[in-house]
């Protein structure tokens, strides 16, 4: 595949972002790892999946210049369905998937990271939505998740700021699992993922499946809200201006029209 790689070491499937120069979430990339997540779920020589990023990032989040073409062409809710069924299906995937930031996972790079089931990050990687200094809110799933692991309050300050935390914090918050110098990163994923496959498969898919209960039908309810604010908010003068802005790497300058 063009954008991921995947390569296979005891057990565990090393599924790798490689769309430089910041492995953004574009719809072709959504869909390589619906197709990659597809053909894991029957590989019986998998136990557990490694989800990381070459280069300077994780993922810095979804392709802005992109957006333009999605609002021209008119694909907006295709493009929020891609990345909701991708992320829920790897937070119901029936084997541990473990996310190794580095660099930074901010929007949709933070959202498929909060799909994973556990988190390692670098110190200091960084983790953010900022899509409200774009005039949007999160659209896979980023505002019914981020409470869950850092509570309301820190979740909207992560939202109405736009800042992103590093990733000492992101373990404090509850975000992250873990920690790590960056060089020691992937070696500690490798070495937790391995610990992980020794286990009875039927086990931990059962666990994945109990864990699971807990997202109530409110959850879902939420997901779609989302979705649909997303697109509503995409269609604003606001959002047209955060997106130049950004293209143009300047600040924007909303009316709230």
């Amino acid at each position: 595949m063009g954008n991921i790689s995947v390569k296979y070491e005891n057990y565990v499937a090393h599924v790798v972002m490689n769309r430089p120069p910041a492995n953004a979430l574009a719809q072709s990339v959504l869909r390589e790892i619906a197709e990659v997540f597809h053909h894991l779920e029957s590989n019986e020589n998998v136990r557990a999946i490694l989800l990381y990023g070459e280069g300077r990032f994780f993922s810095a989040g979804a392709d802005i210049k992109e957006f333009v073409q999605i609002k021209q062409q008119g694909t907006l809710n295709e493009l929020a369905n891609i990345g909701q069924d991708v992320f829920e299906t790897i937070e119901s995937f029936p084997k541990p998937v473990i996310a190794a930031i580095h660099g930074a996972a901010l929007g949709g790079g933070l959202e498929l990271a909060m799909a994973c089931h556990i988190r390692l990050v670098a110190e200091n990687a960084k983790l953010g939505l900022p899509e409200l200094q774009l005039g949007l809110v999160p659209g896979f799933g980023g505002t019914q998740r981020l409470p869950r692991y850092v509570g309301r309050a820190k979740a909207f300050e992560m939202l109405f700021t736009s800042d992103p935390i590093l990733g000492s914090e992101a373990v404090k918050t509850g975000l992250a699992n873990h920690a790590y110098p960056e060089e020691d990163l992937l070696n500690q994923a490798k070495a937790l993922a391995e610990k992980i496959v020794l286990k009875s498969p039927l086990a931990i898919k059962a666990a994945i499946e109990l864990v699971n209960v807990s997202k109530t039908a409110a959850f879902y309810d939420g997901i779609q809200k989302e979705a649909q604010a997303f697109h509503e908010l995409f269609q604003s003068k606001d959002a047209g201006e955060g997106i130049q802005a950004f293209i143009e790497k300047r600040k924007p300058q909303f009316k709230g029209e």
